[in-house]
């Protein structure tokens, strides 16, 4: 769900210094939404934390602690997220660079007992600097989307909270779900070395 921003620019090393002055009570999906229409990143203060990738998106770790988690996206043109969940976890995202289209979804007659479901598309809305966004937790299955037509890179910035490490994936095509583990490109600026960039 997206909402205009009316916006301070910060470095990112104050933004999220100021995001983990939240206290764990008032980390709540409307407060976290508030800070982040209120307080835009400043594209040029990401340049540690940007690693593109030909061969898919990368994830690169910012923060991390018990509350939440805050990472950069970088998403290369044409590229885009699997169809996935954030394990009950709330999630809010920005795009300071660029634009990503984001697709949700419905689950329906999920069958835990043989990893099936059927996914129903639903609502869309677009993702950019002044169109900071969360994921419904009432719908919180979707895609994200970095459109050939858009023919640009981007960079978007995601909260979870809490940190999760796994994901269900969701394939359509098949009519089935499965989890998956998530790993870090890069964590606080430092490429990880099992990493090797297209």
């Amino acid at each position: 769900m997206t909402q205009n921003a009316v916006t301070e620019q910060l470095a990112i090393t104050d933004w999220v210094k100021d995001l983990a002055a939240i206290p764990e009570r008032d980390f709540t999906l409307q407060n976290v939404q508030d800070y982040v229409i209120r307080h835009a990143v400043r594209p040029e203060s990401l340049d540690k934390y940007l690693f593109f990738s030909k061969g898919n998106y990368t994830r690169n770790l910012i923060f991390r602690n018990n509350v939440f988690e805050c990472m950069t996206i970088c998403w290369d043109i044409g590229q885009h997220s699997r169809i996935h969940n954030h394990r009950g976890q709330n999630c809010w995202m920005s795009a300071p660079i660029g634009r990503l289209r984001v697709q949700n979804y419905r689950v329906d007659q999920r069958d835990a007992a043989h990893g099936t479901c059927k996914i129903i598309p639903t609502d869309t809305y677009d993702l950019d600097a002044t169109h900071p966004a969360y994921v419904n937790p009432v719908e919180p299955v979707h895609e994200v989307k970095n459109l050939a037509e858009f023919n640009q890179r981007a960079v978007s910035i995601h909260i979870y909270s809490r940190p999760f490490d796994s994901c269900e994936i969701y394939l359509c095509e098949r009519g089935t779900y499965s989890d998956v583990p998530l790993h870090y490109t890069s964590e606080y600026g430092r490429l990880n070395p099992d990493e090797k960039l297209l």
